[in-house]
């Protein structure tokens, strides 16, 4: 279950999440198709495991204890950025770090992905700009996540004009490779591996594996089970994700990240977070005499006999 690649569910949603957990099931608007809504299990017999996405999941700690009987990890995207870019989030230093220790140390560190991305070159935020934040955050992080993943800005419709407000370029690529490798070595320094996230350009040169963000080895360690996922089909060709199923709403985070692809105009936003109901099935969203609701069949892709080897 993604929790969710369209909006920070941990920092703003926390509360209907966990009415969801209670409840066993969520509704989910198709994204192309709004009064085609599907019932989603959440029961733990279907759930294999929960992939928390979030730049600031403090709202959640303390309520871990909730999601007994779940596996999960989280994603947690901590970046350099200031408030040109990532408009509504705390100070970096003063609160965020210390809310990834907090974390880590709750939940433990294979559980805490780092994600330093996007990253985007502008004349203030130079790839110097970026390897000495990087190094600043990956020494706080030290001995709380095993693992960073970075990638580098796409341009998609809902973000080109901010990228254009920031005056984005690209590097060449020889410029951009020795880069990543002196982002790897960083994260070598300080006892993390670095994947890149859905990238085309292959980095394993410079230390960098293609990364999987809902990652089937990861979830078989903190599962113990092997699973019987196939690559998500939805995702980009690049994309090394398993299939999943992402319970959240698009056009309704307030994170205001000039990159964002999964917000449009702020008008939107603010309607759909003007609905938010904790105790709706739907996240910021209400039912319409419209709606077809349909059962979605999930399963768990767990297997259940055990393998010779296994013996």
């Amino acid at each position: 279950m993604s929790v969710s690649r369209r909006t920070d569910i941990p920092n703003y949603y926390s509360e209907w999440f966990f009415n969801r957990i209670k409840e066993r099931f969520a509704y989910v608007r198709n994204p192309m198709n709004p009064h085609q809504v599907s019932r989603i299990d959440l029961s733990p017999e279907v759930v294999d495991c929960i992939v928390f996405w979030t730049k600031n999941p403090k709202p959640i700690i303390k309520r871990l204890d909730e999601l007994a009987g779940y596996d999960y990890y989280f994603q947690f995207t901590l970046t350099g950025y200031g408030k040109d870019v990532e408009r509504n989030l705390p100070d970096k230093k003063k609160e965020l770090i210390p809310v990834f220790q907090e974390l880590s140390a709750k939940a433990g560190r294979e559980r805490v992905i780092w994600r330093y991305d996007p990253i985007i070159f502008t004349r203030r935020y130079t790839p110097e700009y970026h390897l000495k934040a990087f190094g600043q955050i990956a020494g706080s992080l030290q001995g709380c996540t095993e693992k960073c993943v970075i990638s580098f800005v796409d341009l998609y419709a809902k973000n080109k004009k901010g990228m254009e407000t920031l005056g984005a370029f690209e590097i060449e690529k020889a410029e951009l490779m020795e880069f990543a490798g002196e982002i790897s070595k960083i994260a070598r320094e300080n006892g993390m591996s670095t994947g890149s996230c859905a990238e085309c350009l292959d980095l394993d040169q410079c230390g960098i594996e293609h990364n999987s963000c809902i990652d089937r080895t990861l979830i078989e360690k903190i599962t113990g089970s092997r699973l019987q996922a196939a690559k998500d089909k939805n995702q980009r060709p690049e994309c090394g994700c398993v299939e999943s199923v992402d319970i959240g709403t698009y056009n309704t985070c307030k994170n205001g990240c000039i990159y964002c692809y999964a917000n449009g105009s702020e008008e939107n936003i603010a309607k759909n977070c003007s609905i938010y109901a904790p105790e709706s099935p739907i996240l910021c969203g209400l039912q319409d005499e419209r709606d077809r609701i349909t059962e979605r069949k999930v399963n768990s892709f767990k297997e259940r006999q055990l393998c010779f080897f296994d013996e």
